[in-house]
């Protein structure tokens, strides 16, 4: 692929935008202009990566994400402000998580000065595709692969960090959810020598099967109970989930098998602010039954409410729309990202 120039590429970008079909983009794939790529060898480090044009890329056969899943991906999003900046969410987070996860996986990874400023350019280079404020946002998807070949139970020696990005202009799942527990399928191994802290490729597509069982069945999605006892709550999907129960908030601890979502980590600091009480700690399923409200939060889905957990034969229901917690939380949290409530923080990085 040949590579733009900076200037061409910032032409693609400031080009456009009034052009695209914003009501017509449901969530998905829509290809945007440009992506970036760097690469490195075993035992060296990443530097010199580039934007290069949206397309395929090429693969061995023998390439170590193809054939022992040596793959990680982090996800977040750029969003415009009410004034008409462009931001980024906690991006730093994000790199920080992947070096944790690349560690694991037995893959260097860049520094989170690198990650960070590769988002930023991915984005700049694709700003035209950045949704109006309240329309949407723009998702930000960095891969980091094992890309040479290898054959044997071994880390592979070559390695690419790619960034793609995609508008998305509707939500992940529409309206509150409807949950189901199943027994028997579970997301993670227990304790903490699996993958499920970590945002490994091969942690998703075992949720596949639970997952189109309860959609078959008429529900949103799966929470996952914890594999050693089958007792205690952990996560849906791909998302983290909360209970509240008067003024006190609660939510699995991450320890191993539950991702430390980022939104999740926003939310308690939020909720902390706003006077709840936050607990981290095991809940077991049944405490969930008798909650107040409960609601998910994730990258995708935001803040989302859920209407009802089904457990066995019994369905519990709960609070949802306006006057609720996870409303709030939704509020709050969507009104920092998008410039509407200042940001005290310094959890958003502006990029123009």
């Amino acid at each position: 692929m040949a590579q733009p120039s900076e200037s061409s590429a910032n032409s693609a970008a400031c080009e456009g935008y009034d052009d695209i079909k914003w009501d017509q983009i449901e969530f998905g794939i829509v290809p945007t202009d440009f992506m970036y790529i760097m690469k490195c060898s075993e035992g060296e480090k990443f530097c010199d990566g580039s934007i290069i044009p949206y397309g395929k890329i090429e693969l061995s056969p023998s390439a170590g994400i193809l054939n022992y899943g040596q793959g990680l991906f982090e996800g977040l999003k750029a969003y415009r402000t009410e004034d008409g900046r462009i931001v980024l969410f906690r991006p730093e987070e994000n790199a920080q998580r992947m070096k944790i996860g690349a560690e694991r996986m037995c893959m260097p990874s860049p520094t989170i000065n690198q990650f960070v400023n590769a988002v930023k350019q991915t984005v700049v280079s694709n700003k035209r595709w950045v949704p109006s404020v309240g329309q949407g946002s723009l998702y930000i998807r960095p891969l980091l692969m094992g890309t040479g070949s290898v054959l044997g139970l071994t880390p592979t020696t070559e390695y690419t960090f790619l960034i793609f990005t995609t508008p998305v202009v509707k939500s992940y799942h529409k309206g509150p959810l409807n949950l189901v527990v199943k027994d028997g399928l579970y997301r993670a191994v227990s304790g903490c020598g699996g993958t499920g802290g970590i945002k490994s490729i091969t942690n998703y597509s075992p949720a596949y099967k639970a997952a189109n069982e309860a959609k078959a069945e008429g529900f949103s999605d799966v929470l996952y109970l914890d594999s050693a006892t089958g007792k205690f709550i952990e996560e849906v999907s791909t998302c983290n989930i909360f209970l509240v129960k008067g003024n006190a908030i609660s939510t699995p601890k991450a320890e191993g098998t539950i991702l430390p979502g980022i939104t999740r980590k926003s939310i308690i600091d939020i909720a902390v602010d706003l006077g709840y009480q936050v607990e981290e700690r095991a809940i077991p399923v049944e405490e969930l039954l008798q909650a107040d409200e409960v609601f998910c939060t994730g990258t995708a889905v935001v803040v989302n409410p859920v209407f009802s957990v089904t457990y066995n034969n019994t369905k519990a229901k709960y609070k949802t729309g306006s006057g609720t917690v996870s409303q709030k939380m939704y509020e709050t949290l969507v009104g920092i990202q998008t410039g509407h409530i200042d940001d005290t923080k310094g959890w958003t990085v502006q990029i123009n």
